[in-house]
């Protein structure tokens, strides 16, 4: 490499970016100490026998990658994209025969001297493929051969995780959703999506199934209903049809200002909807009694009911709710946490981390942890406009829109609005595999920003 464009990157790489990954990665450290710290025991924070001296090496190796990532040439994450992610999914598919099984997921490659879960890498090939594609010169995504072609670059690592068994990995690549609406994906299948989900939200809390799971957990014996009396006694279909009722009357009313064409036209497109969505709300007791693995369904079923089997299905949520509560304004203080001293909370060094932050720290320290993820995620997002060339513009934004996903839904779930997937804090919870896929996914970023005066040919 020559002399001039070591100086070059130097110069322009984003140390605002980079400050905040330094100060995410070292508050992450010393909460993973905090975790494992015991007054009667003697260990110190750079002890490698627990996790905040393993945590230690992986940073190390974190900073390795980071090196290696501003070394090699811009260019290079480009041209190798559709390798890269045909490798990965490779890897992916080998994962599910050969694959070490963690809390019942076949999701971990056991190399010997480290454990890795690949599921992590594939965000970073999936979004540097996706950037590479709808980068192409002459793509549109408002095309359906173009939505199709990016659905199916989306739906390959989905498949493969979830054969794997990892729910929580696989539902990360719904963040892709974000960037492709960015990029012009029509609104109104954003709006059916968002509709869906709601849907089945709202099925879930006031209908049939979220009932009947609740009678399941109590140990009473379920049977579906079926036919009119499942109709009749499910409020979200009552719903339904007086919505369905008010716009089939609203239209008759106001059928003087249409022809006859355009009336049939909209009562046609409303019947479709209504009989779609009745058709949904129906099918939502099968998916979620004979779809759904018990572990997932025992994951909804606490978030409608947060005291329920709180010595079991509902344990993880209690638990961390006890530990966040109790940190009142300010917190107990570092190291101080007793939540996390007696081990009441599992996961607490992984998935859970944000219970720490609440028990020692407070709601204070809470509020500014999340404020500067908020200004870190802005930030990006003011690096990916500021983009001339389209490849490195839709990958930062892949980037940002992973990095909320995460955010959102780790400190959802550890305050009961999600289910417990297992998502971890970006650069905060302990791991290899994510910290240094977080790492990877935001240096490339930084790599690119830092040659943003140069347009990638065919992009």
């Amino acid at each position: 490499m020559r002399s001039d464009e070591k100086i070059n990157i130097t110069n322009n790489i984003d140390w605002i970016t980079v400050g905040f990954y330094i100060l995410f990665v070292f508050l992450g450290w010393l909460n993973i100490y905090a975790v494992v710290y015991d007054p009667e025991a003697v260990s110190n924070i750079f002890d490698f026998s627990i996790n905040s001296g393993k945590q230690l090496m992986w940073i190390g190796g974190a900073f390795l990658l980071i090196v290696a990532i501003l070394v090699i040439d811009y260019k290079f994450y480009s041209t190798f994209a559709y390798i890269f992610y045909v490798i990965s999914m490779i890897i992916l598919l080998a994962t599910i025969f050969i694959g070490k099984e963690v809390n019942g997921s076949h999701s971990w490659l056991d190399l010997g001297f480290v454990r890795v879960q690949p599921a992590e890498f594939a965000k970073f090939t999936t979004a540097l493929a996706l950037a590479r594609y709808l980068g192409t010169l002459g793509v549109n995504i408002e095309r359906f051969d173009v939505m199709f072609k990016a659905g199916i670059l989306l739906l390959i690592p989905c498949a493969l995780i979830l054969l794997q068994n990892e729910t929580g990995g696989m539902l990360v690549f719904c963040a892709f959703i974000l960037v492709m609406y960015r990029e012009g994906l029509p609104g109104t299948l954003l709006l059916i999506g968002v509709s869906v989900t709601l849907l089945f939200v709202l099925t879930l809390a006031v209908g049939n199934p979220g009932q009947a799971a609740a009678t399941q957990a109590a140990g009473a014996i379920v049977h579906a209903k079926s036919g009119l009396a499942q109709y009749y006694s499910n409020p979200i279909l009552i719903g339904l049809t007086v919505l369905f009722g008010l716009f089939m009357l609203y239209f008759i009313i106001n059928r003087l200002r249409m022809t006859r064409k355009q009336l049939t036209n909209r009562l046609i497109v409303i019947l479709t909807i209504y009989v779609m969505s009745i058709g949904f709300v129906l099918a939502v007791h099968k998916i979620f009694f004979e779809v759904l693995q018990e572990h997932q369904r025992n994951r909804i079923m606490v978030l409608f009911d947060t005291e329920l089997d709180t010595q079991g299905k509902g344990y993880h949520l209690h638990q961390s709710k006890i530990a966040i509560g109790s940190g009142d304004l300010f917190g107990k203080g570092f190291l101080e946490g007793t939540q996390t001293k007696f081990d009441f909370v599992p996961e607490q060094s992984t998935d859970f981390i944000f219970c720490t932050i609440g028990e020692e720290h407070g709601w204070f320290g809470s509020t500014v942890l999340i404020a500067l993820y908020v200004l870190f995620m802005m930030r990006l997002v003011f690096l990916a406009e500021r983009q001339k060339d389209s490849f490195s513009r839709i990958y930062g934004y892949s980037v940002a829109s992973i990095i909320l996903f995460h955010f959102m839904v780790n400190i959802g779930m550890t305050i009961g609005l999600f289910p417990v997937i297992g998502i971890p804090l970006p650069f905060f919870s302990y791991g290899g595999s994510s910290l240094w896929s977080f790492t990877i996914l935001l240096f490339v970023f930084l790599k690119l920003d830092s040659h943003r005066g140069q347009v990638l040919a065919g992009h």
